[in-house]
């Protein structure tokens, strides 16, 4: 199991118990998240994504269910230092930025942390050049920045603490496309350059989940209905539409594509993919910048 590093036992959770309103949001759920792992959760809206999620760093506590970070039931953990290790950016991190500048709200949680200012130069610094933030903004007011730029800044907050478990709610919510696929982009990056960082990812955008995720956890009406790779998972379009949810937008094209007597591959998931596969089927006939390129298109 060291290979394990959140695993949850018949997790369950109602909201407003034993009120008249009273909901089950999370039913028996069973799911083990592997260390180092890229993992997205997707599942129509109240299907309990967030709720799952919020559970990983005590926000929300059990009972009925258990789970386990590293091996320890976090029902005895202590909080602070398991939100140290399991840190958590909410939908719209932005708006809990607060510090005069953005260096200040970057070592915030590195400050109440009680490390030396050297340390906390250097994960600042680091937070910021992995959110894709250059030093030149860090003196700035972080009500100034962008929009994207904000959520950055919110997300290196959290980097800058080193989790050995990032979990992100939504991250690209609220953002217009350009700025959405730039921070899933910087996420994977994150991802990517820290050896042993397991990230989480709660997402409604099919095709960032095509386009980075690993692993992929489907909720619906509360249970784990479904769990495996990318290609496991969208290989079941049926039943995905059978919970509000569908493949990517380009998968759909492309099966079209194929039902019409076009020899393309099936599986194809994303945009790159897709651009790929005609480029081959087409060759030298595609002009200019979309030719073909030894697997690289021309600029």
């Amino acid at each position: 199991m060291d290979d394990i590093v959140i695993r949850t036992e018949n997790l369950e959770y109602v909201y407003q118990k034993g009120m008249p309103f009273e909901s089950a949001a999370l039913t028996g759920v069973n799911i083990s998240i592997k260390r180092g792992s890229f993992t997205a959760i997707i599942g129509h809206t109240g299907s309990g994504k967030s709720t799952l999620v919020q559970h990983f760093n005590a926000l929300i506590k059990p009972p009925p269910g258990r789970i386990f970070i590293d091996g320890e039931d976090i029902s005895s953990a202590e909080p602070k230092k398991l939100r140290m290790k399991v840190g958590m950016v909410f939908q719209y991190p932005e708006h809990q930025l607060f510090e005069e500048t953005v260096y200040k709200d970057i070592a915030y949680g590195p400050v109440n942390m009680g490390l030396a200012e050297d340390e906390i130069n250097g994960r600042v610094i680091e937070a910021a050049r992995l959110t894709g933030l250059g030093e030149d903004v860090l003196d700035r007011s972080p009500f100034e920045l962008s929009g994207g730029q904000k959520r950055r800044a919110a997300i290196a907050g959290v980097i800058a603490m080193r989790p050995s478990v990032l979990i992100l709610d939504e991250p690209a919510a609220g953002l217009d496309p350009a700025g959405g696929r730039e921070i899933m982009t910087g996420i994977r990056r994150i991802h990517s350059e820290t050896p042993g960082m397991t990230v989480v990812f709660v997402s409604h955008s099919m095709e960032d989940v095509a386009g980075i995720a690993d692993n992929v956890i489907v909720m619906n009406k509360g249970t784990a209905a479904m769990t495996g790779s990318v290609d496991e998972i969208f290989s079941h379009s049926e039943e995905l539409a059978g919970m509000g949810l569908a493949v990517p937008e380009v998968t759909r094209v492309t099966d079209i594509l194929r039902a019409r007597g076009v020899d393309i591959p099936a599986g194809i998931y994303t945009v790159e993919a897709a651009a790929d596969a005609v480029c081959r089927i087409l060759g030298d006939r595609l002009p200019g910048r979309w030719q073909d390129r030894g697997g690289k298109y021309a600029e």
